[in-house]
């Protein structure tokens, strides 16, 4: 999962500008569309002004260019419509999705959160057993080592944020191991208090302090 800065102006930006280019890309077609269809039909019309009336030229060739044309016209008025229809779509679950700011979510990610010193995980067991937790920088150093017994059913685990000398560990993204006794992989959760909500080349971003997942990530909200 990557991590990205709360701060995305330079993303905003980038999608802004591929917008743009590619609104400018769509007026531009439309418009050599057109000049191109003018100049067919003046050249149609010059050359039945001027055909042997004695031997008359053959259409079908001209009526399918014809129908060429508008098809084509059709399908890039139709992709017009479509790209704006998405927009909107896109802009409406923003707004709707901006109430996450400020919530308790549980999300599927294998980073946590430290936020304000605290980070948390769930997790379940079908019965108690030995489950160890690690934590590490997202360079891969070993900050934190946990043990603790599982009770049956589910299960939390809070990080106050320090490394294994005592030392705080900074706000922002880490990653978390949590293994079994057997060594198999304990599947978890975790808790975050989401802190933005964002549109990034059109796909929807959360943002919880220092982490950045997609908002497919999201399984619940509150609790």
């Amino acid at each position: 999962m990557t991590t990205t800065s709360s701060t995305t102006t330079p993303a905003s930006t980038a999608a802004t500008g591929a917008a743009a280019t590619g609104a400018a890309a769509k007026a531009g077609s439309l418009t050599s569309l057109a000049g191109n269809f003018t100049d067919f039909l003046k050249l149609l019309m010059t050359q039945l002004q001027n055909q042997d009336p004695t031997s008359p030229m053959d259409t079908n060739q001209f009526t399918q260019q014809l129908v060429q044309f508008t098809s084509v016209e059709q399908q890039i008025n139709t992709n017009t419509s479509l790209t704006k229809l998405i927009e909107a779509t896109q802009s409406s679950n923003l707004l709707q999705s901006s109430s996450l700011v400020g919530q308790q979510v549980s999300l599927a990610s294998d980073q946590v959160s430290l936020q304000g010193g605290q980070a948390a995980i769930q997790f379940s067991t079908t019965s108690a057993q030995p489950v160890a937790i690690s934590v590490y920088s997202l360079a891969g150093a070993k900050l934190q080592n946990a043990a603790l017994t599982s009770l049956a059913g589910a299960n939390t685990w809070s990080w106050d944020g320090k490394g294994a000398n005592g030392q705080a560990m900074p706000d922002g993204a880490y990653k978390v191991v949590a293994t079994a006794a057997d060594g198999s992989a304990v599947p978890f959760s975790v808790l975050a208090k989401a802190t933005s909500v964002q549109k990034v080349n059109g796909a929807m971003k959360v943002t919880f302090g220092g982490l950045t997942t997609d908002f497919s990530a999201v399984q619940s909200v509150g609790g």
